[in-house]
């Protein structure tokens, strides 16, 4: 019999259409769009189902959108299979925001909270560093050490200058991000060019996440936790920074906190998942980003991925 992990994405996943479908068919979704909506006093909703994407993929925007649409398969899945999250899953995870879907699924948070806090830590993040300044990069075929090694050796400026330049995701299968100033992101590419990395390219973010610059919305996401204390999860988080466990609600804060500015160790946390004894990881809401990063993190895993009524209803009959 599998046991299952239930995974939830982070900012790359949402597209114009998202949850649109799923609305139209269940109420349990629909309540869940409401509730977000009314949190966040606009029809983040109708963006989700029709766009523009230049407006969806906003930060302040995608965080909570890609949470709404987790939480609505969620309660899509409970509603229709007759189960919780905790008669089904050992564990949760998400990839970055992923972390608070990943969090209110298992029942840490509210809808309302977590549409709250990411719509903050999405506009905490966009303020932390002027326009244009940051940037994020992909090192294919780069393992974390290799990665690390660049950013140290592209951190100095020509003129002396030290700058940031860090690992912000390990997503595993030779799939590595950093971020920081642009300018050190520039020349760890050129750097990367040079130790065989497959491919090293700028990626299209509007902010340099994952990294020290980050710290402002650090800050911001410290007040806004303390604020908002979590509840003890249901099943136990495998958090992005430590790869391991957590489930009390002091520990989650300073996590979440940590976050922002600490590399996303997803390959760990994958690894964690499977010792724990995942055969089966589930992903819930939009894309199919970390179902793909399974099958080279964890090849003797299951993935699957849910984000329509029709994708709900296979993966019914495998829970």
């Amino acid at each position: 019999m599998s046991v299952h992990a239930f995974i939830f994405p982070g900012q790359g996943s949402q597209a114009p259409g998202m949850g649109r479908d799923l609305a139209a068919a269940f109420s349990s979704a629909r309540e869940v769009f409401q509730e977000v909506d009314d949190t966040l006093k606009t029809k983040l909703s109708k963006l989700m189902f029709e766009g523009p994407s230049e407006e969806l993929t906003l930060t302040e925007n995608a965080q909570p959108a890609l949470m709404a649409h987790s939480l609505a398969v969620l309660r899509v899945l409970e509603s229709e299979g007759g189960f919780t999250l905790a008669d089904r899953a050992i564990v949760v995870a998400g990839h970055s925001l992923g972390e608070y879907s990943a969090l209110a699924a298992a029942g840490a948070f509210t809808a309302s909270q977590a549409a709250a806090l990411l719509r903050l830590r999405g506009q905490a993040m966009q303020k932390a560093v002027p326009a244009g300044t940051g940037a994020m990069a992909a090192l294919l075929g780069a393992e974390v050490s290799l990665a690390d090694e660049i950013c140290a050796e592209a951190a100095m400026s020509p003129e002396g200058v030290r700058e940031v330049v860090e690992t912000a995701n390990d997503n595993g299968g030779g799939q590595v991000v950093i971020s920081g100033h642009r300018t050190a992101i520039e020349r760890a590419i050129e750097v990367a060019k040079t130790k065989g990395v497959r491919r090293a390219m700028l990626l299209p973010v509007s902010a340099p996440f994952h990294c020290a610059l980050m710290a402002p919305a650090a800050d911001a996401m410290a007040a806004a936790l303390d604020a908002t204390k979590p509840l003890a999860p249901v099943v136990p988080l495998i958090a992005n920074v430590s790869a391991a466990k957590v489930t009390d609600p002091t520990a989650i804060i300073d996590l979440l906190v940590r976050q922002v500015t600490a590399t996303v160790r997803w390959r760990e946390c994958m690894q964690t998942m499977t010792s724990l004894g995942v055969t089966s990881f589930v992903e819930l809401g939009s894309g199919k980003v970390l179902s793909g990063l399974v099958k080279r993190i964890a090849p003797d895993a299951t993935a699957s991925a849910a984000g329509t009524p029709a994708e709900i209803e296979a993966l019914l009959k495998i829970l």
